[in-house]
């Protein structure tokens, strides 16, 4: 209390002190601009200038206020712009999935302008219009997404590649692929895609020769490159096969000499590779390939191929057979091919007896086949046409149950 009294007491003393000082010395200000002048002592000069300070900084904070208020109305706006694409974008996105192309697209596009990544946008937007089978409209997305970004060109490429791919259009997707090929390094999916564009072409040497940039890249998993490289080698001896023109023998030996020796070890390949030769007529180098083959690893499917080789010496040819069977003496295959070799020496008491023998370890619809043709040469019809009943039941084992006839009771005679 104290305090506040000395403080008011010095207030009073001041403001005293401050009035005498402006009664014994006013001061004088004259301002003069022009024709006009204006004059007033120096302390209400000060007062006006303290006045005039305040009102400039009053000024200048409400103008400072007023464009930072646009400033937030026009962030507000765009804010509210990006919400509303993102919104279409969504929508756009759950009716593509769904299958409603037409309004996806619409949505899509509707969001692209304000969209954070209109890229999206687009290329969604064609694929909706390739399913919409409307290929300018596919074309002029595109190229508005491949212009959204300096680094979208890759991703238009492989989206065109796809549309293509799906479009049956390999040829075209092979062109637009082989440009973005270059950069197969950073973008694997482009080896992935051209895989299957030279695929859907049958361009087995092309294939051939990605098969290195497949394995280096790792875009495929290994069971489907190695059944990859299997399917392009087969085709490619099938070709050598039926070139209409030419040494087919050698072709096929140049081929298969070409072929990577862990595949010629393979036995699905190897099959093909003999079974080419035998249509080829080279008897010799199809017997010489079993012969070998079998040396090293039993195969009872080519043991069956040397049932087609037809060389010169049959009887030598069966008897090769024969020595077989001592190691194999269950092999149905093995049986069946040697009945065929002991038919083609006329052996017909002997082709009966392996043909029956195969028939008794597994029952075909081929060994019912063999049995019923050579039982048709020796004149035993019945029996014939039993095995040839047997045969064509086995072969069409989806037939569906026929339901067994009534028998019907003889008619009364009328009285």
């Amino acid at each position: 209390m104290r305090g506040l009294l000395m403080v008011a007491l010095l207030a009073l003393l001041l403001g005293v002190g401050v009035v005498a000082l402006i009664e014994s010395q006013p001061g004088y200000v004259l301002v003069a601009y022009g024709h006009y002048t204006v004059e007033t002592s120096l302390w209400v000069g000060l007062v006006l200038l303290a006045l005039l300070a305040v009102l400039l900084y009053a000024a200048i904070g409400l103008l400072r206020k007023l464009l930072s208020g646009q400033r937030s109305i026009a962030g507000w706006l765009g804010q509210r712009k990006t919400r509303r694409a993102a919104r279409l974008t969504h929508r756009g996105l759950i009716n593509f999935i769904e299958g409603n192309w037409e309004r996806a697209r619409r949505q899509l596009i509707g969001g692209a302008e304000h969209s954070e990544v209109p890229l999206l946008n687009y290329l969604i937007a064609a694929r909706a219009s390739f399913q919409l089978s409307e290929p300018d409209k596919m074309r002029e997305y595109l190229g508005v997404a491949e212009q959204a970004g300096s680094d979208a060109g890759i991703a238009v490429e492989l989206t065109q590649a796809e549309l293509k791919l799906q479009g049956g259009q390999y040829e075209q997707a092979v062109a637009t692929l082989e440009r973005a090929r270059r950069n197969a390094g950073r973008h694997p999916y482009v080896l992935k895609l051209l895989h299957k564009a030279y695929f859907g072409l049958e361009d087995w040497d092309a294939l051939l020769k990605l098969l290195p940039e497949l394995r280096k890249h790792a875009v495929l998993d290994e069971p489907a490159l190695l059944e990859l490289e299997r399917t392009v080698h087969i085709r490619l001896l099938e070709h050598c096969a039926t070139a209409e023109s030419g040494d087919v023998p050698a072709a096929l030996h140049q081929r298969w000499q070409a072929t990577p020796t862990t595949l010629r070890q393979d036995k699905v390949i190897l099959r093909n590779y003999v079974g080419a030769l035998i249509h080829a007529g080279d008897a010799s180098g199809a017997a010489k390939v079993i012969q070998r083959a079998l040396k090293q690893d039993w195969d009872a499917d080519l043991a069956r191929l040397f049932g087609y080789v037809e060389l010169p010496d049959a009887g030598r040819q069966l008897a090769q057979a024969e020595a077989w069977l001592l190691d194999h003496p269950r092999d149905h295959q093995l049986l069946l091919t040697l009945g065929r070799l002991a038919c083609r020496h006329e052996l017909w008491g002997k082709a009966r007896d392996y043909f029956e023998g195969s028939y008794r370890q597994r029952r075909t619809a081929e060994v019912c086949a063999e049995l019923g043709r050579l039982l048709a040469a020796l004149g035993e019809d019945r029996e014939s046409a039993t095995y040839f009943r047997e045969g064509l039941l086995l072969r069409e084992k989806s037939l569906p149950l026929l339901p067994q006839p009534k028998q019907h009771a003889p008619a009364l005679a009328a009285s």
